[in-house]
C-alpha cells in the first residue's frame, strides 16, 4: 500500500516526478538549456575542476534530468522516446557549442562516442525507469542501480574533498540529495524507504573501505619553482615528516627535488645551502582520482 505523503517534501517531490506536462518543445528546450548550460561549465576556465565542469564528465546531473523526463511521461514509450530525443539533441549540441572555443576545432566530436553510446542506451533504460512511477518494490528494483551509481559518485568526491578541501563538495552534497529524493519519491512505504536508503549506503561503505582505506603514496620529480640552484651540501627540513619525504634528486643547473607524499594536506620544508636559506610550502591532493602535489615558495 502507498503511502499519503502530504509533507512539504511530498508536494514537491510528486510536482517535480509527475506534476510537470512533459510536451515536446519543453523536452526540446530543457535539452537546448542543458546543453547550454553545460557547454559555459566546460568552456570558462572559472569552472575548471569543479563539480561544475563535471556535468561535461560524468553522468550525474544527467540522471537528474532524464528522471525527471521519465517520471513526467504518461506512458513508458513516451518516456522512451523523449528521454532519447533529449540526450540525442543535448550531447551533440554540447560539442558543437564547444567548437569555436577550442584548439581542437571540430576534433571534440572525438569524446562523442562514450555519450552516444549512453544515448543509444537511454530508450531502453528510460522504457523500463518509467516504472518508477509504480512507487512499488519493482519501482525500488529499477532504481536500486541508479542508487548504487550515485552512492559510488559519492565516495568518489569524499575523497576528493578529504584530499583538497573543498573540491567537489558539491558533487557529494548534490549527490546525496539525489538519493534522498529518489528514495522518497519512488518508494511506497517505509519499509521500502529503509531498504532503499540502506542499498547506496551499504555500497557506499563497501566502496568507501576500498578507496578511501588505501595508502597515499605520490611520487614527483620536479624543479623548485624559483629555479633556485644548489650545490651538493644542501639539506632539506620538512616541518611534517609524515606528510612527505623530500629529497634533492639533482644540483647545480638541474637543480631538482624528489618528493614521496604518504598523506594529503600542507605543510611546510626549508632548505639550507651554506648561508642560503629557501622556504617553501608544500601541498598534497587528489584532484581527479590522482595525487598531485604543489610546492610554491614561501
Amino acid at each position: 500500500m502507498t503511502e499519503n505523503k502530504s509533507s512539504a517534501l511530498g508536494k514537491f517531490t510528486d510536482k517535480l516526478y509527475g506534476g510537470i506536462k512533459m510536451s515536446w518543445l519543453k523536452v526540446i528546450l530543457f535539452a537546448v538549456c542543458t546543453a547550454v548550460l553545460t557547454s559555459v561549465f566546460l568552456i570558462v576556465s572559472v569552472f575548471k575542476d569543479t563539480s561544475f565542469e563535471r556535468m561535461g564528465v560524468h553522468l550525474e546531473a544527467w540522471i537528474l534530468f532524464a528522471i525527471i523526463i521519465m517520471a513526467n511521461c504518461e506512458k513508458p514509450l513516451e518516456s522512451a522516446l523523449k528521454t532519447f530525443v533529449f540526450f540525442l539533441i543535448s550531447q551533440p549540441l554540447i560539442y558543437l557549442i564547444q567548437v569555436p572555443f577550442t584548439h581542437m576545432g571540430w576534433g571534440i566530436f572525438g569524446y562523442y562516442k562514450y555519450w552516444g553510446f549512453i544515448t543509444i542506451l537511454t530508450f531502453p533504460a528510460a522504457f523500463i525507469g518509467w516504472y518508477i512511477k509504480k512507487k512499488n518494490w519493482l519501482s525500488l528494483v529499477i532504481i536500486a542501480p541508479i542508487l548504487c551509481l550515485l552512492a559510488y559518485y559519492t565516495v568518489g568526491a569524499v575523497k576528493e574533498i578529504m584530499g583538497n578541501f573543498p573540491h567537489l563538495i558539491i558533487t557529494a552534497i548534490f549527490c546525496i540529495i539525489q538519493i534522498i529524493l529518489y528514495v522518497y519519491a519512488f518508494t511506497g512505504n517505509t519499509v521500502q524507504r529503509i531498504v532503499g536508503a540502506v542499498i547506496p549506503t551499504v555500497v557506499a561503505v563497501v566502496i568507501g573501505i576500498m578507496i578511501l582505506g588505501s595508502p597515499v603514496d605520490v611520487n614527483a620529480n620536479m624543479p623548485l619553482p624559483d629555479n633556485v640552484i644548489l650545490t651538493d651540501n644542501a639539506t632539506v627540513e620538512v616541518e611534517d615528516k609524515e606528510l612527505a619525504n623530500i629529497s634533492i634528486s639533482a644540483t647545480g643547473e638541474d637543480t631538482t627535488i624528489s618528493i614521496h607524499a604518504t598523506k594529503y594536506g600542507e605543510s611546510s620544508f626549508t632548505i639550507k645551502d651554506g648561508d642560503k636559506e629557501y622556504n617553501y610550502s608544500i601541498k598534497v591532493y587528489e584532484e581527479n582520482g590522482t595525487g598531485q602535489v604543489e610546492v610554491n615558495p614561501k
